[in-house]
């Protein structure tokens, strides 16, 4: 019997396989693991994306988000620095910053008043000395000592990432070189935010993001992918896993003159059809940006991080757990901050391709959902990820489900998992 069992904080979490390609179900449905994985995942040693910096273009400039389900915020201080803190009243736990972003000098609890300053310190406490003479706090209270958590933050790229550990490695630790690499490949120069996104998907905040790290769903699900030819599995392109497996790169290549592959034909895909047309066929005419021929690359970072590039199309993607069964998906669209109008108006255009009701990701909206609802009776049992192997390793091929298995590796680690292999239930 495969379970996943959440022990309490002291205690690993145990798991019946030692392989990689046995996922149990009630590791996307246990209320226990899911509060487990706050714990030792998003405020253990991992870095969390809070936003961009060019969201924070000035001093005062600040953004509220999440890590996990941690509210936090994140603020420019008049140093250039930037710096990030629990967003919690250290007084009563009141959220301090109630706006998703804005401009302030300073933050003021709106429950009793209490001050900070930007970079989390507590400054003020309405009515300290009391009301004539009466009241007010013991003078023993020293403001000092009490304050919101601070974060530590690391910026690379023009992108912002947060922790509440001590001890996490440096970023670029972390991302490793292969993934820098990728990163610095879309990020190269500055960007501006041309548009966001909000979603809500009905299901585990883990089925998201392995299913953004899928690289064999691709094509087989998205109809809009196979139709025009944007992706397929025979196209040139590879996967690349880094050394923890959290972190992954997905990319292919558009080869004009190739013919139509007939080995989706073969198959009798879903995704593969001639009854669809674009009305407006400039959607897809964009404009060579890259020296490396690659037209799609995706590229994740343990635990809720997406960059991608879809020909012109640039975007970020956070994923935030709500629940079990529910998960928040904040999509911010990009473009270089020299474009010209014309390059502006192919990307704003492309966006219609990503985001909710997108041509090709909004079946992604859906299909978690379906896994959800699928595995409410299968507690017991567990999902197959055998596709390409049993590794976690970069491949030149994409019909592979290694960066999934790679996501699991990392996960594993990071929750303290052990193998049990009693086969008795837990």
């Amino acid at each position: 019997m495969n379970t996943v069992t959440a022990q309490p904080a002291s205690q690993p979490v145990k798991w019946h396989d030692r392989s990689l390609t046995r996922v149990p179900y009630s590791a996307y449905t246990d209320p226990a693991l899911y509060a487990h994985e706050q714990q030792r995942l998003f405020q253990g040693p991992s870095w969390n994306y809070l936003c961009l910096e060019a969201e924070l273009t000035d001093a005062g400039s600040y953004r509220s988000t999440f890590i996990g389900e941690t509210p936090v915020v994140v603020v420019r201080d008049a140093d250039g620095e930037i710096y990030g803190f629990e967003n919690r009243c250290a007084h009563r736990g009141a959220l301090i910053v109630l706006d998703k972003c804005g401009h302030a000098e300073s933050f003021q609890c709106v429950y009793h008043a209490w001050s900070y300053n930007r970079q989390g310190d507590l400054t003020g406490v309405a009515f300290e000395q009391g009301v004539q003479g009466q009241g007010g706090m013991p003078k023993s209270f020293c403001k000092e000592e009490h304050g919101p958590r601070k974060l530590r933050i690391a910026s690379f790229c023009g992108l912002v990432f947060g922790s509440f550990d001590d001890d996490v490695p440096t970023i670029e630790e972390y991302l490793g070189e292969e993934i820098c690499e990728r990163i610095e490949r879309v990020l190269h120069k500055p960007v501006q935010v041309i548009g966001r996104f909000t979603q809500a998907l009905p299901n585990n905040w883990k089925l998201y993001v392995e299913n953004v790290k899928d690289s064999y769903h691709a094509s087989l699900l998205h109809l809009f992918f196979t139709t025009f030819e944007l992706n397929r599995l025979s196209q040139k392109g590879g996967v690349i896993v880094d050394a923890s497996g959290g972190n992954h790169v997905s990319y292919s290549m558009i080869d004009p003159q190739a013919e139509k592959d007939a080995s989706y034909k073969d198959q009798g895909l879903r995704s593969d059809t001639d009854r669809y047309r674009l009305k407006d066929p400039t959607l897809l005419q964009g404009f060579k940006e890259y020296d490396d021929g690659v037209t799609l690359q995706i590229l994740s970072v343990f635990p809720g991080f997406v960059l991608q590039q879809i020909q012109n199309c640039l975007a970020v993607r956070q994923v935030l757990p709500k629940g079990t069964d529910r998960t928040e998906l904040n999509w911010t669209y990009l473009g270089y901050a020299d474009d010209t109008p014309e390059q502006r108006q192919v990307r704003l255009k492309q966006s219609n391709l990503i985001g909710p009701a997108g041509f090709i990701s909004m079946e992604d909206g859906a299909v978690g959902g379906f896994v959800q609802r699928g595995i409410a009776g299968a507690a017991g049992q567990s999902a197959v990820l055998e596709m390409g192997g049993d590794s976690a390793e970069s491949s030149e091929g994409r019909a592979t489900e290694a960066s999934v298995r790679g996501f699991w590796k990392a996960y594993r680690k990071q929750m303290g998992t052990q193998i049990d292999l009693r086969g008795d239930a837990l």
